[in-house]
Parts: C-alpha cells; sequence; structure tokens
C-alpha cells in the first residue's frame, strides 16, 4: 500500500487524533505516527480491509464496550498490515497507563484471533504474567463477554468456555492464561504469546520459555502490555530502548510496533490536561479521571506513600536524580544545514571510553550565540557491544559520519590523523580530551603538534563539565546548536542523562554532569566530544590561527 492509498478509518482515527491535538500525546506517539506513515509510503504493505471489517463487527457485536481510538489502531496494524504476505508487525509492545483498557484490549486481540476471521485453525492464544490473577484476568474479561445476556445464546455456538480456558469451536484455537512455571511449556503451539505486564520480569528466562514454540503455526505474533515499574535493566527496558531507536535513530524497527504512551517530562503531571499522554483512554472514561484526580491530590500530600502513581498512572517511573540531557523536541531542532565554515576557528573535542570500543571527535564552532558541530566517530570491529547496538549504525558509516576500523583496536594515530585533516580546513584553537584519556592519546596527537606544552591541549575534569552544562542546556532550549543531518550525534545525546555531581568533592547542591543511560547498547561518545569542546569554547578566536603539523608519519 502506498502513500496515494486511503487508510481505513481504524488507522487514520489514531493519526488524526495525534496529528491535530484532539488531545494531548506524547512524544512517542508522534514519532511513531510519522513512522508509521513513512512506512506505509515507501513500503508495499498491505491491509486486508476484508478481516479488519470482520473483526470490527465482531466487535460491535460482543464486546460490551465501543473500542476506544486507539485500541482499533494498534488491532489494524498489528493484526491486519501484511508485507510479502507475513504481518508487517508482528510484535506489538503496548505500554499505557493504568486504568486504559489493557486487561479488555487483550481480551478482544484473543477473541478475534481465535475467531474464524483469522483463517488459522489451532491458532492457539497464550496469555502470559507473573501471577495467576494477571494471567487469567482477560480470559475472564473475555468470558464476561460472552455471558452478557444479549451474547451468550449466540456466542455458545462458536465457543465453549471454563474458568480457566476458552476454546473456538471452528478453529479449534484455544485462550489460555499461564504463569511462569516452565513446566509443561515445551509443548505450546501458539499462534500468539501475549505478555501482560512485562515490567515484572527481571530477565528472559520465563521469555524464552513462552516463545520457544512460536513458528509452529503461520503468521506468529506477540504482544507486549505493561504499565512502567520498578525493575530496571529487564526486558521491559530493553523494549524501551529498541523503541527509542526506531523512533528516534532510525533503526529497523524489525516487525516491533512501540505503542507508547507517557508523560514527556515529571513536571507535567501537575496539569491534567497532560494526562491523556500516559492514559489516551480518560477522553472517554469520566469515572477512571475522577479516580486520577483523587490519587493526584494524595500523592502530592505524601509521594512517599504513593510511588505507583507517577510510574502506573503516568508511565513515568520515579528516577530520581536521573534527568534526560534535554527534550528530543530540542534534540530534534539541531537538524539544521551548516554554513560553510572553512578557515572559521573551532575547537575539538575527543572522547572514548576504549580503544576496542567507541572513538568520537567533535569540531565545534562558535558565532555569537549560535554553536555549529562537525562530529566523526569510529567503531572498532572488536567491540563486544557492537550486536547490542540497535541503532542504524552501518548507514552511518555509508553515510560518512562513522568509520568502522577493522582491526584490533582504534589506534590513537587514526585519531590525531582525523585531527591533523581538520587542521588544513579550520583553525584549530584549542582540543580538549577527558583528563583519564589523555596519556593515550597525548604522543599521537604531539606528533601533530598540539600538547600541553604548545598551550592548545587542554585536559577536562568533572569541574569543567560542571559549568558547562547550564550553557549547553541554554543552547538547547534557545535552539542555538546546528548539527546538520548528523542522526548519530542526536542518538548519542539522546542516550546521555544528567546526574548529580558528588557531594565528596564539595559541588554545589544543583551540580549536574553527564552519564550514560545504558552501560553497552546506547553511546554516548559523539555528545561528550561535544561536551569537551565546549568545555573550552572560549579559546574560539578569530586572530592568530593555531598551526598543527602538515606531514606526519606514525
Amino acid at each position: 500500500m502506498k502513500s496515494c492509498c486511503k487508510l481505513p478509518p481504524e488507522i487514520q482515527e489514531w493519526i488524526d487524533i495525534v496529528e491535530n491535538d484532539t488531545f494531548r500525546c506524547c512524544e512517542e506517539q508522534h514519532l511513531l505516527i510519522q513512522h508509521v506513515k513513512d512506512c506505509f509510503a515507501n513500503e508495499d504493505i498491505e491491509i486486508d480491509i476484508e478481516r479488519l471489517r470482520n473483526y470490527m463487527r465482531l466487535c460491535d457485536s460482543y464486546v460490551p464496550f465501543k473500542l476506544f481510538p486507539w485500541q482499533k489502531f494498534v488491532i489494524a496494524l498489528h493484526d491486519c498490515c501484511y508485507l510479502n504476505g507475513r504481518p508487517r508487525w508482528p510484535d506489538l509492545f503496548c505500554e499505557i497507563g493504568r486504568g486504559a483498557g489493557k486487561d479488555g484490549t487483550i481480551a478482544v486481540e484473543a477473541f478475534l484471533l481465535t475467531s474464524p476471521y483469522n483463517g488459522i485453525p489451532e491458532y492457539d492464544v497464550d496469555i502470559c504474567a507473573n501471577n495467576e490473577e494477571q494471567a487469567v484476568r482477560p480470559v475472564q474479561d473475555l468470558t464476561g463477554f460472552f455471558e452478557q445476556p444479549a451474547n451468550v445464546k449466540k456466542i455458545k455456538k462458536f465457543y465453549h468456555w471454563t474458568k480457566e480456558r476458552i476454546v473456538s469451536v471452528k478453529t479449534r484455537s484455544m485462550i489460555k492464561g499461564r504463569t511462569n512455571s516452565p513446566k509443561g511449556k515445551d509443548g505450546l503451539r501458539s499462534g500468539i504469546v501475549i505478555f501482560n505486564e512485562i515490567h515484572q520480569y527481571e530477565n528472559y528466562d520465563n521469555i524464552n520459555v513462552f516463545t520457544t514454540g512460536l513458528g509452529k503455526k503461520q503468521d506468529p505474533r506477540r504482544s507486549y502490555y505493561t504499565t512502567n515499574g520498578d525493575v530496571r535493566d529487564g526486558p521491559l527496558d530493553d523494549l524501551l530502548a529498541d523503541a527509542e531507536d526506531i523512533l528516534r535513530a532510525g533503526a529497523d524497527d524489525n516487525g516491533l510496533l512501540p505503542f507508547i504512551c507517557k508523560l514527556d517530562k515529571r513536571e507535567e503531571v501537575d496539569d491534567e490536561a497532560n494526562w491523556t499522554k500516559s492514559n489516551p483512554s480518560l477522553p472517554y472514561l469520566p469515572n477512571l479521571l475522577d479516580e486520577t484526580r483523587k490519587e493526584y491530590r494524595e500523592w502530592k500530600k505524601n509521594p512517599d506513600r504513593l510511588p505507583a502513581f507517577l510510574s502506573k498512572r503516568m508511565n513515568l517511573p520515579d528516577l530520581a536524580k536521573d534527568t534526560a540531557v534535554t527534550d528530543w523536541e530540542s534534540i530534534a531542532a539541531t537538524n539544521k544545514e551548516l554554513p560553510d565554515l572553512t578557515g572559521k576557528s573551532c575547537t575539538i573535542g575527543i572522547d572514548y571510553s576504549k580503544t576496542t570500543d567507541w572513538m568520537a571527535v567533535d569540531i565545534h564552532f562558535r558565532d555569537g550565540d549560535q554553536r555549529y558541530d562537525i562530529c566523526h566517530a569510529w567503531v572498532c570491529a572488536q567491540s563486544r557491544d557492537l550486536p547490542k547496538i540497535k541503532a542504524p549504525w552501518q548507514t552511518w558509516v555509508n553515510n560518512g559520519l562513522l568509520t568502522y576500523v577493522d582491526d584490533v583496536e582504534i589506534h590513537p594515530s587514526i585519531v590525531a590523523e582525523y585531527v591533523q585533516e581538520v587542521g588544513r580546513k579550520y583553525n584549530i584553537q584549542q582540543v580538549g580530551i577527558d583528563n583519564y584519556r589523555y596519556s593515550l592519546l597525548s604522543d599521537a596527537l604531539a606528533k601533530v603538534g598540539i600538547s600541553k606544552e604548545q598551550g592548545n591541549l587542554t585536559m577536562i575534569k568533572q569541574r569543567d563539565i560542571l559549568s558547562v552544562v547550564p550553557v549547553i542546556d541554554h543552547c538547547f532550549m534557545e535552539r542555538y546548536f546546528t548539527w546538520g543531518d548528523n542522526p548519530m550525534l542526536r542518538w548519542a545525546t539522546n542516550n546521555t542523562k544528567l546526574i548529580k555531581y558528588g557531594k565528596d568533592v564539595g559541588a554545589d547542591k544543583g551540580s549536574y554532569v553527564y552519564a550514560k543511560i545504558e552501560a553497552h547498547a546506547r553511546k554516548t561518545d559523539p555528545f561528550m566530544a561535544l561536551v569537551a569542546a565546549m568545555c573550552v569554547e572560549e579559546k574560539i578566536k578569530t586572530p592568530a590561527p593555531m598551526q598543527v603539523v602538515n606531514i606526519i608519519t606514525f
């Protein structure tokens, strides 16, 4: 399906709500809409309209509530869109605020996929959770639909059910809630595995047990429905990281539809108009809105007594002391065309963790308030983290933003030679490098005329970063940064967080430095190179260009 084709109302309605600000939606929803539209514009996606119409008729006939626009949107994309004969988005990640109708959505999806309109016999639906109540609740919701007085007589011709399971008469597909005990799971022949409250999973042990049976049936699918929670560095955080890379870094979605609803910032919680960002069902559920207001007032009085309000209602876990460098809108605003900077004065920042991982150089210019940055990075073939990185780093290599070093390490001479080339085009005034990385690069840099002795090399310490954090924050807020079309630098910035500076070194209470959000799969080197360059930007002057050695042999 190309962009010239009209999208069905089940998809278009939610797109219109988000794009027209019918009610407030989070950044992730705006990014998802753009991603989905790009996919339809650039891929031969087929929408099974007949199947979708039949699914909606089933809901109209047997589901005792009207589906919300967001529910129809995810069902249409997850269950009715195909590419090359296979589901286009076989995996759904739905993070949504408490009370939005998560269990009801699971029940509806299970109902539709076990119906004859799916067309696949014995397409079992296994609903998995950490405890019995969460596993069987959607099953109970669905039997509740069936046992409505207006439905029960007719539906008994098509389904048999008990408290534990539901079986379709025509397709022999079974819906069952399952807990995490691995016993008896090896024989599963699931059509779809639905994980309820994935935030409670600490590792992949049970997830792997449940999903090993996928692929035995045509069109295998997975659904992850959840609120946020308190378990960190588990499957939920991995899904959130994958979603970040898809929506913000342009990574291939690999069949994952990341439907995320959350507050963008903690301070948004004080305006109830923002609550729809985490719960898009609120405009249709006045009773839920009243209950959320009540919980909000209780939380404001005593946040410690009701910590789940932020993490469950607003999908914003209270990761106190950690905060993003800036919002994504400010990062995206850096994508402006760079002017011709040939011959202009600049500083250079260099950052890396290990020579067997990533290394980055940022060329930094300043013209009044405006800042211009040209960033290049290297990645070593020996990097153990490379398989974990979901961002499209190979594309960055092809586009000249990143160099793949097929060697045992990124030799310091590679970076020194790059700086040497920079010096032939621009007027380098100062080079900044992390204090702890100085010894490894000092000899190579000295060979191209950069050293402490020459007065053009500065070792950056945490205290230097302390003073530049407010400047960087100001530049983001006022849109002073111009980085050109450099998604790698934007990705690295989005991977970075602010943390309070340690009291043991006598910092002010409000002082911050930068740290990685995640230690391995989300690199920060390009952004930290920019930070190093900005720590010495006061050295940018117009007169007396610094002389860099033009010819050097390593």
